[in-house]
């Protein structure tokens, strides 16, 4: 038995500077070494250990500060995920000015990379640790599964639009080719994302970037007990950003509990979601 509820629990904003102990586990993984506290260690360790130009370099640097200023960036190890991923990479721009604004960029096919402070905000709410199955429904131009690729080493992501699929594992497979392996954890797929990834599930964390008026049945069983899964929900340009956690109660009922990430203060907007049953 399922049941739903709503979830009572306040989400943890943290925008003061991760502690020691955050900070020792940021530095774990592909992530190890990766300065986060200072722009020109920074920048000058994305140079000389990744072959990044400056300037691309620095001004990532400085929109993760402002996310982390406004709260959109509250996890640690989301905001050294957001420092490696190089979003001018995935967006197609070289210039910088164009790369880390903090707005959606249009990729093709009616589909659109997101804006960096909703990247920041969803992947810290999913708060992925190292081991954690996830799921990612509409790949995009892969951003979102690049950030998490960072995290964790079993990252699934589907996209609907074949064409857009097709372009996409071509790009990781060039980054990979040109010694970003760490892309190598994400396993790619083109279909219909409202019916998950049976196979590969459950998951501990599954991530949605197109906006439905509903919570994909299939996707709710597919997210393992004690998961969460981050969707947009609602009419087209107004949905409400939901945290889904799935839980089991002592009687063996499974709960279903979902949360508001904004509390009721901004609405968001999302491509529409076009898989699902048809008529």
């Amino acid at each position: 038995m399922i049941r739903s509820i709503a979830l009572l629990a306040a989400m943890l904003v943290v925008t003061a500077a991760p502690s020691a102990t955050a900070q020792t586990a940021v530095q774990t993984g592909p992530l190890a070494g990766l300065p986060t506290d200072s722009a020109a260690a920074f920048v000058d360790h994305m140079e000389t250990e990744r072959g990044e130009p400056p300037a691309t370099a620095r001004a990532r640097f400085a929109l993760a500060e402002d996310l982390e200023a406004r709260g959109d960036l509250a996890d640690p190890r989301a905001h050294a995920a957001f420092l490696a991923t190089r979003r001018h990479l995935f967006a197609g721009f070289d210039d910088p000015r164009q790369a880390y604004r903090d707005a959606p960029l249009p990729i093709g096919w009616g589909q659109t990379i997101s804006a960096p402070h909703m990247v920041g905000r969803m992947t810290s709410v999913l708060a992925v640790e190292p081991g954690h199955r996830v799921l990612e429904i509409g790949t995009g131009s892969g951003y979102q599964a690049a950030i998490l690729a960072w995290l964790t080493p079993s990252v699934y992501s589907i996209e609907i639009v074949a064409p857009l699929a097709a372009r996409t594992a071509a790009l990781f497979e060039r980054l990979i080719a040109g010694g970003l392996e760490t892309y190598g954890r994400v396993s790619l797929r083109t279909g219909d994302g409202y019916y998950g990834w049976p196979e590969a599930a459950p998951f501990d964390r599954i991530i949605v970037t197109a906006a439905i008026d509903h919570i994909p049945p299939p996707l709710i069983e597919q997210l393992a007990v004690g998961g969460i899964m981050v969707i947009p929900v609602g009419p087209p340009g107004a949905q409400v950003l939901l945290e889904v956690r799935k839980s089991r109660t002592a009687d063996g009922d499974m709960i279903v509990e979902r949360r508001d990430v904004y509390r009721g203060r901004a609405l968001v907007s999302f491509v529409p979601f076009t898989g699902g049953p048809r008529p």
